[in-house]
């Protein structure tokens, strides 16, 4: 029988070389797993994705040119049988709603055990999907606390990027005066609008004036 038959075949894409190697040394003793390909950006993984057509794919949200969750979006679209395990930083509870109703099928966190992430893979697999405990409780917390303003759920340096933003700010502008580098803000402008549902820096900029943040 042809080996690959009998294996699931899996695209990583992380924007982190460091945790691509660490998930291949990871799966490299488990048989019926098999790496088939790479990204390190969000248009090469829907690139690598339509040409191999791997089984799964690992996901990290933040990634450059293309974040994760519009990755899985484009996905569904063009490949809606692939399995998408989420492995992450962001443990918003935000994040792991809008990506399960977008398709995923798995969410991990980078904090989580390397096997909690191994165990998710066998888990979709068989069509179920996976909730790594961390994120379980996170969500549980999440549905038993009132609904209230999402503004009050962006952290001070989400706030500070918002507000920035909403100025009409660049990217830079706000790296410079923040002291952190353009990805970092890249990555809180990603969580702010998220957060906020806001779609484009007009909706941002409304819901700043809205709140009496800016004025115009």
């Amino acid at each position: 029988m042809d080996k690959r038959m009998t294996e699931t075949t899996i695209v990583l894409a992380d924007d982190h070389r460091v945790v691509i190697e660490g998930i291949k040394s990871a799966l490299r003793e488990i048989s019926e797993f098999e790496v088939i390909g790479e990204a390190t950006d969000g248009w090469e993984a829907l690139k690598i994705a339509d040409a191999l057509r791997p089984d799964i794919m690992v996901l990290d949200i933040s990634m450059p040119g293309l974040s994760g969750i519009e990755v899985v979006r484009k996905l569904k679209q063009t490949t809606p049988d692939i399995k998408i395990v989420i492995y992450t930083m962001h443990s918003s509870s935000e994040f792991v709603i809008d990506l399960f109703s977008a398709g995923v099928s798995g969410y991990v966190l980078k904090e989580d055990p390397v096997s909690d992430l191994i165990f998710s893979l066998k888990a979709v697999t068989t069509g179920e999907t996976y909730i790594s405990a961390i994120v379980s409780n996170l969500l549980l917390k999440h549905m038993k606390e009132p609904m209230g303003d999402p503004y009050n759920s962006l952290s001070l340096r989400e706030q500070e990027v918002f507000k920035n933003l909403a100025e009409g700010m660049s990217i830079k502008e706000i790296a410079d005066k923040l002291f952190i580098s353009p990805k970092t803000v890249e990555s809180h402008k990603y969580n702010v609008m998220e957060k906020l549902r806001a779609n484009s820096l007009t909706e941002l900029t409304k819901i700043a004036i809205k709140k009496n943040l800016i004025n115009f």
